[in-house]
């Protein structure tokens, strides 16, 4: 889809209602105890935490969309996919069953394994968590959210060189006792219910606890799979949160939270529903071509594709806990500390696709269980100082994560019951630390030109011991012999191999910028920025070592990879019109993106594994401009609209390998070209008690999109799309309760949110799965407060 002239002038320049639409100062951020600026209730905006202190938005010289809590459910955002649609370059897929991978103006991560890092960092109240499979949940009793586009290094650490989508919970209040209940029912069963209590605790403290039950069938059809597909999910979850703040200068807020996640991380669908095969690898040193799509937009295309061997099922649990604590030294001077610790216990067992055979046809798969033990330890401290004409902060910042895994795959390669190799695993444990030192200042230059410079140095190591086994059962012990256990045989001669792999890296990240005051309204801005996200391992060995046998790797480039870097120009306005009756933002940036990390499934020991591998480089640049509109008190209208030429620049796709080919000029995965929004909202109101009808159509246009198969050298492209969501919605009188009907992607467009294309074993198979994106939605919603 090309969009038109005409079309960018009908769209304007916006951002969803939801994202620019004014919060109660209540609900300013929670982890400083800096006062709200006090132009808050003139400008009737949200207050912001982007740069760790607190701003109103549209002073900010960042990219940033911010999203009140109220704001999320009138929007009918349940879940993290959904900000996809409220944030201008932001996608949220599900990849893997339950795991998010988010892309952020083109950059994106598709490794979302225990020895992988996101590249767009995923924080909760400040805490970082690292694993995407357990980050949905997250979800409810929110304040607001922040999403920054671009690298955040500097404050926010590891892992953010694409952004950052930030969730901030709310805290308790002091001396008010309030409630709210909010409950969702719709197709697929959908059952959603969160319940929220707050009270005061005396004049210094005050506690708050929040419930939510989320359920839904699959969107996937049972379609050839023996085994129902439902409950997709089924999670239960709690916040309790204590704030006591004993004097003016001293604030503790800890938290603790638990999850249990269960349903069925099942619903493969094959490729071949999707785009007309076969998938033929091409000639080496030549590009392959892009499949072409069929019709998706039917429910025939969304049904398991892949005969399950066995009910898939997914029995997962997290809890944490953290401080936030600030201590005024001064009146300029505040330390802050943040710390958490978190785990997270993994436990399913699902069907995976080894191929479909090129010859019979014939769907070959296998069985395949999955358990993990993961902890991370975040520790911060950091010391602030505000002065009228000086601003800085300084501190330190520790990570570890622990795992521990056994990830089984069975009868793979042929492999028989009772025969040695049966069981395939890699059964391992990894451990990743990341430790920081940093700082930022923005000095006054005039009263209206401001310079901002920050630094950080990062040091980051990754250490994995494990192994490569080859065994009859799955109990069976490390066995570096061809030998074989009582009652078994052992006809290939296969024996383990050690996974044992250890990297270290620094880097020094910076950013600098400069802002002005146009008018008391307009804020210019310009900023040059670096992010880095630590290299890694592949799963295997370097032959030569000791009991590195069949998942021997020859070549140090297979085994490790880079890290990957990105420096990013952007500069930006913030402006506000005609006494608010106008909200305009505008950005421009360019990015110089290099050793991309590009993840594939091949063969380790002849089973398929994946494995991740720098890609040269890349170039992004974009347009973002947004707009609120607001010409009476009862009608509003949203408009956004973002263009994204992001490219590879220099790409040997498969570069290690014999069939190298040139990737230079193809899109970078999930970055389509133009994306427009437009959103009107009619409040009518229904009596002089304050009660209102409000009316809402928003709907979102992209162009095409990519993602990239490295084995076939091409990629599988998105076409065009539409997306449609319309809401009607009561507001009784003082808001004390809402019922609210609503429709999501009206068109029912089936888009592709992940693709996955099997190893290519010895020319025998071919094929792999795909995820979609969320069908049409509809329900009810209502909700009350006290």
């Amino acid at each position: 889809m090309r969009v038109s002239t005409i079309a960018i002038l009908l769209c304007g320049v916006a951002l969803p209602a939801q994202a620019m639409q004014a919060e109660a100062v209540a609900a300013a951020p929670q982890d400083q105890q800096v006062q709200a600026p006090a132009d808050v209730a003139a400008t009737d905006e949200i207050v912001v935490t982007a740069t760790r202190e607190n701003t109103l938005l549209s002073k900010t010289p960042l990219a940033i969309t911010a999203i009140g809590g109220d704001n999320l459910i009138k929007a009918g955002a349940t879940n993290a996919t959904q900000l996809g649609e409220l944030a201008p370059s932001l996608s949220i897929d599900r990849a893997g069953g339950s795991a998010l991978q988010i892309t952020i103006r083109g950059v994106s991560s598709t490794d979302n394994s225990e020895k992988g890092d996101p590249s767009a960092g995923f924080v909760l109240d400040g805490i970082f968590l690292a694993r995407p499979q357990a980050q949905e949940v997250s979800f409810f009793d929110l304040d607001r959210i922040e999403v920054l586009r671009g690298p955040q290094g500097t404050l926010y650490g590891r892992n953010t060189t694409a952004g950052l989508v930030s969730l901030i919970s709310a805290a308790p209040r002091l001396g008010q006792f309030s409630g709210s209940v909010d409950a969702t029912y719709g197709n697929f069963d959908t059952a959603q219910a969160t319940a929220v209590v707050n009270a005061p605790i005396g004049g210094i403290a005050a506690v708050r606890a929040a419930v939510n039950y989320d359920r839904r069938d699959s969107y996937v059809r049972q379609g050839v799979s023996a085994y129902t597909q439902d409950p997709f999910k089924d999670n239960l979850s709690g916040r309790l949160s204590v704030l006591v703040e004993p004097s003016d200068r001293l604030r503790v807020l800890v938290r603790g939270d638990y999850s249990r996640m269960k349903g069925r991380p099942g619903g493969n669908v094959l490729l071949s529903q999707l785009y007309r095969g076969p998938f033929a690898v091409p000639a080496d040193g030549q590009l392959g071509v892009n499949p072409v799509p069929r019709n998706i937009d039917g429910d025939d295309a969304n049904q398991v594709g892949v005969p399950e061997r066995l009910q898939s099922v997914r029995h997962n649990s997290t809890w944490g806990v953290q401080g936030d604590v600030s201590y005024a030294l001064t009146d300029t001077l505040t330390l802050n500390y943040l710390g958490s610790y978190r785990e997270f216990e993994r436990d399913e067992q699902f069907t995976g696709l080894t191929g479909v055979n090129r010859a019979t046809g014939a769907i070959v798969t296998s069985p395949q269980t999955f358990r993990g033990s993961y902890n991370q330890n975040s520790q911060e401290v950091r010391l602030a100082y505000a002065s009228d004409a000086l601003k800085l902060q300084a501190g330190g910042f520790y990570f570890k994560e622990k795992s521990a895994i056994n990830f089984l795959l069975f009868g793979t390669q042929g492999f028989q019951p009772g025969q040695r190799g049966y069981v395939f695993g890699f059964p391992q444990n990894t451990d990743s630390k990341s430790f920081a030192l940093f700082g930022q200042g923005t000095v006054n230059v005039t009263q209206a030109l401001r310079l901002t410079g920050g630094i950080r140095w990062t040091k980051d190591d990754k250490k994995r011991v494990g192994a490569t086994v080859y065994h009859a059962n799955p109990d069976d012990p490390l066995d570096f012999t061809p030998g074989t256990r009582p009652g078994t045989t052992n006809p290939r001669g296969v024996q383990d191999s050690l996974n044992n792999a250890e990297v270290n890296y620094s880097k020094i990240t910076w950013r600098a910028g400069a802002e002005f005051d146009a008018s008391s309204s307009t804020l210019l801005y310009a900023t040059v920025a670096t992010g880095y996200k630590a290299g890694g391992f592949n799963d295997g060995c370097l032959a030569g070592t000791a009991n590195c046998n069949g998942s021997a790797i020859t070549d140090p480039a297979i085994l490790f990879y880079q890290p990957e870097t990105l420096t990013a120009y952007e500069a930006g306005f913030k402006a506000r019109t005609f006494g608010n009756v106008l909200r305009l933002n505008g950005s421009v940036f360019h990015y110089d993106y290099t050793n991309l990390q590009l993840s594939q499934l091949t063969l380790v020991a002849g089973s398929p594994v994946q494995r991740t591998l720098n890609a040269g480089r890349a170039k992004i640049d974009g347009v973002e401009l947004e707009s609120v509109l607001k010409p009476h008190r009862n009608h509003q209208l949203d408009f956004s609209i973002a263009w994204l030429n992001a490219r590879f620049t220099d790409y040997a796709i498969d570069p290690v390998g014999p069939l190298t080919a040139d990737f230079k000029g193809r899109k970078l995965d999930r970055s389509p070209e133009w994306v427009a929004a437009a959103s009107y909202t009619w409040t009518i109101p229904l009596g002089s008690d304050g009660s209102n009808l409000a009316l809402n159509a928003r709907t979102r246009l992209s162009d095409s999109y990519a993602i990239t198969a490295p084995v076939l050298r091409a990629q599988f492209v998105q076409p065009s799309f539409t997306k449609t969501d319309l809401a009607v919605t009561y507001n009784a009188a003082g808001e004390r309760f809402y019922l609210q009907g609503f429709v999501r992607n009206l068109e029912n467009r089936l888009t592709l949110a992940s693709a996955s294309i099997v190893a290519n074993f010895n020319a025998t198979f071919d094929d792999g799965t795909a995820q979609l994106a969320d069908p049409r939605l509809y329900g009810v919603r209502a909700g009350f407060r006290f």
